[in-house]
């Protein structure tokens, strides 16, 4: 007997006769695969079951099938002993196995398409009523009809998934077509724009799963911002190119001018005017870069050749101030040596020191300040001494009356002591000692204010 998923060596009838039995060792449970990550996480291919829990070879070599629907025939073994029979179908059905399992396992994990895994679960319950497997079929029927309940719901989370993923692209490209019309309305900074528009394109490929009608919208939205801003850019550099004609011929106005004042020895008016042509010359714009330097250049050379003119007189007349400043410095170090204590001759050796000084003329403005300052001070020095000079006379004779009125009460303590008047010498010395005091301190303002 035959069918038609009959193997390699499984045949009805043989000429050669059966060998005899040998005992073949029976495979045992196939080991499990080593663990893998699980960011990575591979199918769990299932041991091996015992064939000959599920059917029987019989002595003619006919292979038997039990299930619970009863027995069935599944083939003619004629290629070796009963072992071997039970070996080659009870592989069959692991084989079998595998695929049920590989379909659980995408199934479970999401990787696969859950409407092909039910086309593919349902093929194969197809098969299963006229499967060449020994094995336990009830079970792998049971399994496939649970992938067959559970794939719809799969199917169904798939397509909340990709409507997820599409909604979430759709976002990402309505986004990218509303900055896009943004970039479009807005004034300047035209090379960041044009970037930026360049740099949305490039996203914009990177972005899939939208529907086509969608997607057609949105690039409409995107390819009319983009022709905007290049409208807009084109019209802003063709103003430009105009403004910059206008600052062309500006300059050169100025350069003529500037050119002219060059030679002017009216060195203030003059420097005032190119501080105004300056200024003229920033409020005109820009021309183009190798125009705007050259009419730069031009401008600049005019405007150096006076100032450099102007500087070589200033640094001449600097030198002629430079050597006053010396000159007074000495006159300085003569005044600070005056001697004050003889009034009159402190101030006329002043004034004679003062017609040196303003005939000697003009400093430089940073050490001006600092000589006059000097000059002050000896002035108020011999002021000083012409006041102290009136003061000191009256201030002496004050200070020899309190010694004379210090001596009188010293004498009436000596005399108040011999006669044994002690408290009268007590009170006698104490009047001394106050008129001594007051002398003293007189004394000491005379010797302060010379």
């Amino acid at each position: 007997m035959t069918t038609s998923d009959s193997g390699p060596g499984e045949t009805a009838e043989t000429s050669a006769p059966k060998p005899t039995p040998k005992p073949i060792p029976r495979p045992g449970p196939r080991p499990a695969p080593h663990p893998r990550p699980a960011a990575a996480a591979a199918p769990v291919v299932p041991p091996s079951v015992d064939p000959h829990r599920f059917g029987r070879v019989e002595d003619d070599g006919t292979v038997v099938l039990i299930t619970s629907a009863g027995e069935r025939v599944i083939g003619s073994w004629q290629a070796g002993d009963a072992e071997a029979a039970y070996t080659h179908f009870g592989r069959r059905f692991d084989d079998l196995n595998t695929e049920v399992v590989l379909l659980e396992t995408r199934l479970a994990s999401g990787s696969g398409d859950a409407r092909k895994i039910k086309s593919a679960a349902t093929a194969l319950l197809e098969t299963l009523p006229t499967a060449a497997v020994l094995g336990d079929v009830d079970s792998v029927q049971a399994r496939l009809n649970s992938i067959l309940e559970h794939a719809d719901g799969a199917a169904a989370e798939e397509r909340a998934r990709r409507d997820e993923h599409r909604a979430a692209q759709t976002a990402r490209k309505e986004a990218l077509a509303a900055e896009a019309e943004e970039i479009a309305n807005a004034t300047g900074q035209w090379k960041a724009a044009g970037d930026r528009l360049r740099a949305i394109l490039d996203e914009w490929r990177t972005i899939t799963g939208l529907d086509r009608k969608t997607d057609d919208a949105l690039w409409k939205r995107y390819s009319a911002a983009r022709e905007t801003f290049n409208r807009r850019r084109g019209s802003h550099f063709a103003e430009l190119d105009r403004e910059r004609v206008g600052a062309r011929q500006a300059k050169e106005a100025l350069c003529e001018k500037a050119e002219k004042l060059s030679d002017s020895t009216d060195w203030a008016a003059t420097a005032a005017t190119f501080r105004d042509l300056l200024a003229q010359w920033k409020a005109a714009g820009r021309a183009a870069k190798d125009v705007d330097d050259a009419l730069w250049a031009r401008f600049k050379a005019a405007q150096d050749t006076f100032f450099a003119a102007r500087n070589a007189v200033h640094a001449e007349r600097d030198a002629e101030f430079s050597a006053n400043a010396d000159a007074k410095e000495k006159l300085l170090a003569e005044a600070e040596r005056i001697d004050v204590s003889d009034p009159k001759a402190a101030l006329s050796a002043l004034r004679t020191i003062g017609d040196k000084w303003d005939a000697i003329g003009k400093v430089p403005r940073e050490r001006s300040a600092d000589l006059e300052r000097r000059l002050r001070a000896v002035e108020k020095k011999v002021r000083d001494a012409q006041t102290v000079d009136h003061t000191d006379a009256e201030a002496k004779a004050r200070a020899d009356q309190f010694r004379e009125r210090a001596e009188q009460f010293e004498r009436q303590a000596e005399k108040a002591e011999a006669a044994g008047k002690t408290k009268d010498a007590e009170k006698a010395r104490a009047s001394a000692a106050q008129w001594r005091e007051w002398a003293g301190t007189a004394a000491e303002a005379v010797t302060k204010k010379r």
